[in-house]
C-alpha cells in the first residue's frame, strides 16, 4: 500500500517489511532504487528524487532496522544480508531488473547486491562509497569504529546527531538547512538498527565485491567529503571491471545527495535510462 507524501509528490509505501519512498515515473525508461547510508534514511534522498525527471521511476528504501522497516533477524549482519533483503523487497514490488545507487554504507549494500544478484542490476552507482573494514567474524573491530558505536551508545541518537551532523556537510555554516536535515535523520536512528548497520560496515569489503560486478558502474563523490574522501572513491574506481565514469562533485561534502541533488539526479537518470535501452 502507498500513500501520497506531502513533499515533492513522493509516495510513502510499505512492501513486505520495508518502508520506502517512491517518486513514480515512466517505468519503461527504468526504475532507479536508492540505498541510504548508516546515519540516514530514505527521506535523505527526497531532494534528489524531487529533482529527477518524470521519465524515470525512483524508489528509496528504508534499510532493515531503519524508519519503521523490520530489522534483520541476525545480530551482526553482513552486507550480503542487506542485499538479500533488497532482493526480497524488489520481489514484493514486482521489479526484476533495476538501476541501483547506494550512498556511503548503502554503496556496500548496492555492491553486494550487484555482485550476488547480477542479473537484476542494469547499472550501478556508488555515491561517496564506504569501503568497509573487512573484519572477519569474531575479530575485533578497528578502534575508530568501536569508538563511534560507543559514542552513539553513550550519547543516544539526538546528542550523537548534534555532535556529528556538521561534519557531513561542506561549509556547514553556509548550509544550515542541509545540516538540520542530516541531523534530523541521525536523531531518529533506531539504536538496534544502527548497531546492525555498523556491524555490516565492519564486515564489508567493497573491493571484494567490485571485482565480481559486471554491470556498468559509476562512482561519484564530493570534493569536500571528509568522511569518505575522494581518494577512496578513486581507489574503488580503479577496481571496476566495467567503469562508467568517476565524478567528483565540486563543493559537496559527504551528504552529496542533499547538497547537489540536481547534479546527481541528472547523472543517475541518464545512467538508468541508458541501461534500460542498452
Amino acid at each position: 500500500m502507498t500513500v501520497q507524501h506531502d513533499i515533492a509528490g513522493l509516495q510513502d509505501g510499505r512492501a513486505g517489511g520495508i518502508r520506502y519512498l517512491r517518486r513514480p515515473g515512466d517505468v519503461v525508461h527504468g526504475t532507479l532504487v536508492l540505498l541510504h547510508g548508516v546515519g540516514s534514511n530514505a527521506f535523505s534522498f527526497a531532494p534528489l528524487m524531487a529533482a529527477s525527471p518524470a521519465t524515470i521511476d525512483v524508489i528509496a528504501w528504508n534499510a532493515p532496522g531503519y524508519a519503521g522497516s523490520t530489522a534483520l533477524p541476525v545480530a551482526a549482519p553482513q552486507p550480503r544480508d542487506y542485499a538479500d533483503a533488497l532482493a526480497a523487497f524488489l520481489d514484493e514490488l514486482g521489479l526484476k531488473r533495476i538501476a541501483l545507487a547506494g550512498h556511503s554504507l548503502g554503496a556496500l549494500f548496492a555492491a553486494s547486491f550487484a555482485a550476488n544478484h547480477p542479473g537484476r542490476v542494469t547499472a550501478l552507482a556508488l555515491l561517496s562509497p564506504a569501503l568497509g573494514y573487512a573484519v572477519a567474524p569474531g575479530a575485533a573491530w578497528p578502534a575508530g569504529l568501536q569508538a563511534r558505536l560507543a559514542e552513539f551508545e553513550e550519547l543516544g541518537p539526538e546528542a550523537f546527531a548534534a555532535r556529528r551532523a556538521r561534519r557531513l556537510v561542506a561549509r556547514p555554516d553556509q548550509n544550515p538547512q542541509i545540516v538540520n536535515a542530516v541531523q534530523n535523520a541521525m536523531a531518529n536512528l533506531d539504536p538496534a538498527g544502527y548497531r546492525q548497520a555498523v556491524a555490516a560496515l565492519a564486515a564489508g569489503s567493497l573491493f571484494a565485491d567490485l571485482a565480481r560486478i559486471a554491470a556498468p558502474t559509476l562512482i561519484a563523490v564530493g570534493t569536500e567529503d571528509v568522511v569518505t574522501p575522494p581518494e577512496g572513491a578513486r581507489r574503488a574506481y580503479a577496481w571496476l571491471r566495467t567503469a562508467a565514469g568517476l565524478h567528483e562533485i565540486a563543493g559537496a561534502g559527504h551528504a552529496c545527495p542533499q547538497e547537489a541533488p540536481a547534479a546527481l539526479a541528472a547523472l543517475l537518470t541518464q545512467m538508468a535510462m541508458d541501461a534500460a535501452h542498452a
